[in-house]
C-alpha cells in the first residue's frame, strides 16, 4: 500500500521514532533487538501515531555512517513483521540516505523515505522515490554527521534553509517525484548551533509558505535539554511537546518524536485552536463608498 504525504489542511500527523541502533543519542540500544523493536513500534501505533519512522543508522552529532547491509540486517526483518501487524492506514518510513537500503525496506513493506540528506548523499535515492511514488522527507543538513556539529555558520539560518530546500525540491522534481509526495524538514540540531534551532523554530512559517508539508523533529534534543541544566533526554517531554504545539500553530503538518501519546495530546489542543482562530475569523468587510 502506498500513503500519500498529508496536505496542509489536514490534522497534524504523528510520526513515531523507532531507532534500530546501539548508539542513538536518546534511546541506543534499546531497540537493536529486533523482537524489541518490534513491540516498540506495536505500542507506538497502539498510542495514535500515524507514522512509525525506522532507522537502522544514527545520525547524532559524531555518528559514523553505518554500511548498507548492516542497516538492511537491522530494519528490514521489523519492517516486515510491523507491516504485517499494524492497521494498513499507519505508514512505515525508512530513515536513511542509502538508495540500497531504501529499496530493500521498501520492498519490505515501508512507505516513506525519510533522508536526512535530502537526496545529496546517495544520487540513487530521488530516482527511487519517483520510481515508486512514495513520499520522500527532503531534510536539511549542514555537513556530515560525523562533523556537522563543528562551527555551523549562517547568515540567515531561516533564510538559507530555505533556500537549500527549494534546491533540493528542485532536485526531486527533476528526478520524476511528484510534488504531491514532497515533506520538507528544516532539520534541527543538524548542523546548528542552539541559537539557530531557535530561530528556525520561530521561523516555521517560512517554511510553510513554501507550499510543501513540513515534518518538525525537535523531540528530546540537547537545545532543548540546555534549557534545564542540561537535562537528560529522556526527561524533555515538556519542552517536546511545547515545541509540538508550537509546530502547529505555524502550520506544521508532521511531528517526529519519540513520545507519542503526549505529543499526540498537544498537537490535538493546538490544532483545535488554529481550527477555532480559522472559523471564527472575521470576514473581510468592502470597501467603504466615497
Amino acid at each position: 500500500m502506498i500513503h500519500s504525504a498529508p496536505r496542509h489542511s489536514d490534522p497534524p500527523s504523528i510520526m513515531g521514532i523507532l531507532n534500530c541502533t546501539p548508539d542513538s543519542f536518546s534511546d541506543g540500544g534499546r531497540y537493536l533487538a529486533h523482537e524489541a523493536a518490534v513491540a516498540h513500534g506495536l505500542a507506538m501505533c497502539g498510542q495514535g501515531a500515524d507514522v512509525i519512522d525506522v532507522g537502522g543508522e544514527s545520525t547524532r552529532p559524531g555518528a559514523e555512517p553505518v554500511p548498507a547491509a548492516v542497516q538492511e540486517q537491522r530494519v528490514v526483518p521489523v519492517l516486515r513483521q510491523l507491516r504485517e501487524r499494524i492497521p494498513a492506514r499507519v505508514a512505515l518510513s525508512i530513515d536513511t540516505t542509502s538508495a540500497q537500503v531504501a529499496a530493500a525496506a521498501l520492498a519490505a513493506g515501508a512507505n516513506w523515505i525519510n533522508d536526512t540528506s535530502a537526496g545529496s548523499d546517495d544520487p540513487e535515492m530521488l530516482p527511487l522515490a519517483a520510481a515508486h511514488g512514495v513520499p520522500i522527507v527532503l531534510m536539511h543538513r549542514q555537513g556530515q554527521p560525523r562533523d556537522m556539529q563543528i562551527h555551523p555558520q549562517y547568515d540567515n539560518v531561516v533564510s538559507e534553509v530555505c533556500v537549500h530546500l527549494t534546491a533540493r525540491v528542485t532536485a526531486a522534481l527533476v528526478a520524476g517525484v511528484d510534488p504531491r509526495q514532497i515533506v520538507l524538514d528544516p532539520g534541527l540540531g543538524f548542523g546548528k548551533r542552539f541559537e539557530h534551532n531557535w530561530a528556525l523554530l520561530a521561523g516555521l512559517s517560512e517554511l510553510v509558505a513554501l507550499g510543501f508539508p513540513v515534518v518538525l523533529g525537535a523531540s528530546r534534543k540537547r537545545f532543548l535539554a540546555a534549557l534545564g541544566d542540561d537535562a537528560a533526554p529522556a526527561t524533555l517531554l515538556s519542552a517536546t511537546c511545547a515545541t509540538t504545539a508550537l509546530g502547529v500553530a505555524a502550520g506544521v503538518t508532521v511531528l517526529r518524536v519519540h513520545d507519542v501519546a503526549a505529543n499526540r495530546h498537544a498537537a490535538a489542543v493546538a490544532w483545535a485552536v488554529r481550527q477555532s482562530q480559522i472559523t471564527t475569523a472575521k470576514p473581510e468587510l468592502p470597501p467603504r463608498q466615497r
